[in-house]
């Protein structure tokens, strides 16, 4: 297939043109600067403006991971909008482009998150499960919103609700292996909110099976059949590196540093199946948190 992807440059991104490329797909990355190679295309979603977007025909899919990173800092009221206006204005502008192409994209994947579900406890959440509560839930629920708009011109649209993504050189295991390395790591807060992963590598072959997969459509949750509780994921993190995980972070001392972010992003327990992946004949390379923490760190463990 010819597919364009938004958000190349960052962490998924960067593996997913990777992926296929190796796979022998043709890739069309949308930078956000002027394009320098054949292979790229400038854009400006802020502008809703796609330079030379003509150079788009021929596409078959669309993929798009743009959105500012939700753990840049507290949320105030100005990062609330950036992180609003990152996601919903790149995914209008990519709406717009497809509509307007002479002949249609057959799929569009967009990125969403299991923060869709806020905080829910125990319960165990598939694709048919409400929408939760909170600002996170509501920025999910409106970006899902805005890419679905593609449907209307007739293209099959696939939100994919992401767990913590577990790969080298990028995600969540930047910010945290420095620290359980030093031996400074350790649950957050009571440590039994529940927390839905994946391996990078499997989400990769998530989205190419959402390509190609005609089957799917609407909500995809994108996480490994084994969600698990906060304590565990830190105490398997810990003993990857071989470090203790004896110092808990308090939730009081969270909620003081971030704000309604530690409510919402850190402490909040989403227990989330992967139904439809399942359904679909879909099958995991790492169902193991450990050993899927294993290939993410790589040989810098211990």
């Amino acid at each position: 297939m010819k597919v364009a992807v938004a958000g190349a440059s960052g962490f998924i991104g960067r593996a997913l043109v990777r992926r296929l490329d190796a796979d022998g797909h043709t890739v069309v990355r949308l930078v956000r600067r002027p394009a320098e190679r054949t292979d790229e295309v400038a854009w400006h979603p802020s502008s809703s403006e796609v330079e030379q977007w003509e150079r788009l025909e021929g596409v078959d899919a669309f993929v798009n991971l743009t959105g500012a990173n939700l753990a840049g800092g507290r949320w105030t009221d100005e990062r609330r909008e950036e992180l609003r206006r990152s996601r919903l204005e790149g995914t209008r502008t990519l709406v717009a482009v497809m509509a307007h192409m002479n002949h249609h994209p057959r799929t569009f994947v967009c990125a969403s998150a299991v923060g869709f579900y806020g905080d829910r406890g125990d319960e165990e959440l598939g694709e048919g499960s409400a929408a939760g509560q909170g600002f996170l839930a509501d920025l999910c629920h409106a970006w899902e919103e805005e890419a679905r708009i593609a449907e209307t011109v007739g293209i099959r649209t696939v939100s994919l609700r992401m767990g913590l993504v577990l790969g080298p050189g990028g995600g969540v295991l930047a910010k945290m292996v420095p620290v359980f390395r030093a031996g400074v790591g350790g649950r957050f807060g009571s440590g039994r909110q529940w927390v839905s992963w994946i391996a990078l590598e499997d989400l990769l072959a998530a989205i190419g099976q959402t390509l190609a997969d005609a089957r799917l459509a609407g909500p995809v949750n994108a996480v490994a059949p084994g969600a698990v509780r906060n304590v565990e994921f830190a105490e398997a993190l810990a003993g990857v590196l071989g470090r203790p995980a004896l110092l808990p972070v308090p939730a009081l001392m969270l909620r003081t540093l971030f704000g309604s972010m530690a409510d919402e992003a850190l402490l909040a327990s989403a227990r989330v199946r992967p139904r439809r992946l399942l359904e679909a004949g879909f099958v995991f390379r790492h169902t193991d948190l450990p050993g899927a923490l294993r290939a993410a760190v790589g040989p810098a463990a211990g």
